[in-house]
């Protein structure tokens, strides 16, 4: 176990840029995980942990993960780890991960596609409801929030090492779903007020749901492609809703259409 008593060491600082800087994560292909709970997660996984941070007053369960981390442990005093920690209260144990996740299949027949997501609560929610639907791949093109930024990762509640994760620009998207896939993916994209309510639409069918941002909506490119639209009908009278809770009543329905086959 190494000892860090300054918040100057190189190490320290380090791992301060990948919880702030995007082009940081990018670099180096690796993002921070933080508390006890997410850290089961990220072990249970089975993806190995490039560095561990551990308070010299970690409790017992986070001590126990510490010894099982398979990596060398920096052990830090409390004002060094708050001074880490991405959170207002840390949990005293925080673990520098991979950018890994599952390997896309090329028989994929229910995946979803983010466009233009910005904000990290609502992506980090929307991976969390994809995992818990069993979604078979997540496809990023630019212009979504980091998918690995903090609090992306705490939203996601264990989801980043549950899913495949495809970071891609939409050519690229198309050809997989049209041409690279042992099946033809229907494209359908959620569109407050245009198109067929969602009970009405056949999501047995192979497809990918695709979820605009909360702003304007999925990009012209994302619309060129798009081979169906599908709403959720609102008597309240509401303009939309959130992309979060968007994204996830659709996301079992198609469980619950796919559950009565």
């Amino acid at each position: 176990m190494t000892i860090i008593t300054s918040t100057r060491n190189p190490r320290i600082q380090h791992v301060r840029a990948l919880l702030n800087q995007r082009s940081a994560r990018d670099e180096e292909g690796c993002y921070v995980v933080e508390g006890v709970r997410l850290c089961e997660e990220a072990l249970a996984s089975g993806i190995k942990p490039l560095e561990v941070y551990a308070s010299s007053t970690l409790n017992e369960r986070g001590r126990a993960l510490v010894s099982s981390s398979g990596v060398e442990v920096c052990e830090v005093p409390d004002h060094v780890m708050d001074a880490l920690s991405a959170t207002e209260n840390s949990q005293g144990i925080l673990m520098v991960m991979p950018q890994q996740s599952k390997h896309l299949s090329t028989d994929v027949d229910f995946a979803l596609i983010l466009d233009q997501v910005r904000d990290p609560g609502n992506m980090g929610t929307i991976l969390r409801s994809a995992a818990a639907s069993g979604a078979q791949a997540v496809f990023l093109p630019s212009g979504n929030t980091d998918v690995f930024a903090p609090k992306v990762v705490r939203s996601g509640m264990g989801a980043h090492f549950r899913l495949c994760l495809v970071q891609r620009e939409w050519p690229e998207i198309i050809k997989f779903c049209k041409e690279e896939n042992s099946a033809v993916l229907h494209l359908m994209l959620a569109e407050s007020g245009e198109g067929i309510p969602y009970w009405k639409m056949e999501m047995r069918q192979p497809l990918a749901l695709v979820i605009g941002g909360e702003a304007e909506g999925a990009c012209p490119e994302a619309r060129l492609a798009i081979d169906s639209f599908v709403n959720i009908p609102m008597p309240g009278k509401f303009e939309s809703l959130n992309a979060a809770v968007a994204a996830s009543i659709l996301l079992f329905e198609i469980v619950r259409q796919r559950s009565h086959e």
